[in-house]
């Protein structure tokens, strides 16, 4: 019984999978915080925004500017942050990307993970201080488990979503 045989040459890849492969894994990993975990301090990290850090870093030119709006968006659905805060801190941090894409020319893994966890450090913060500004503003001692987890957590994220882009490129 012989199975035809196709050849892998001049075969162009998915376009499904370029498409919208990205955006599917932001919005899972942002599906993720919905997971009934009880606890009294903020601990599991936001998979969402380390998918988009991620993705962001390593195919900077993949989306456009205004793209962590609506994928913001998306993640003020699950997470139950306030409508609108992830939205609104997914943008600046896309905006501070693509200025520091126009002015560092090199980057490399260790300077990625460095403006990741600024980019975490950053959303986590105002994302506790946009709830209740005035008596969070001593508490953010709370955050650190989960800062330092999200922090650990970045690159064995964008490990698993470098596996998924040469996936999603592959013929």
């Amino acid at each position: 019984m012989a199975r035809s045989y196709r050849s892998r040459i001049n075969r162009r890849p998915s376009q499904f999978r370029i498409k919208f492969i990205p955006t599917i894994t932001v919005i899972l990993g942002s599906m993720i915080t919905a997971l009934p975990i009880i606890t009294d301090y903020p601990i599991l990290p936001p998979m969402g925004l380390l998918i988009l850090l991620s993705w962001r870093l390593i195919r900077p030119g993949y989306w456009p500017v205004w793209a962590g709006f609506p994928l913001g968006l998306v993640d003020d659905i699950f997470s139950g942050q306030p409508f609108g805060s992830a939205a609104f801190l997914w943008s600046l941090i896309f905006i501070a990307l693509e200025a520091l894409d126009r002015r560092i020319v090199g980057r490399d893994y260790w300077l990625d993970w460095l403006i990741a966890s600024l980019s975490i450090i950053f959303v986590l913060i105002c994302g506790m201080l946009i709830i209740d500004f005035q008596s969070n503003l001593l508490r953010l001692e709370i955050l650190m488990p989960q800062i330092l987890l999200s922090v650990l957590l970045y690159p064995f994220v964008t490990r698993l979503i470098g596996a998924i882009d040469n996936w999603r490129v592959a013929s």
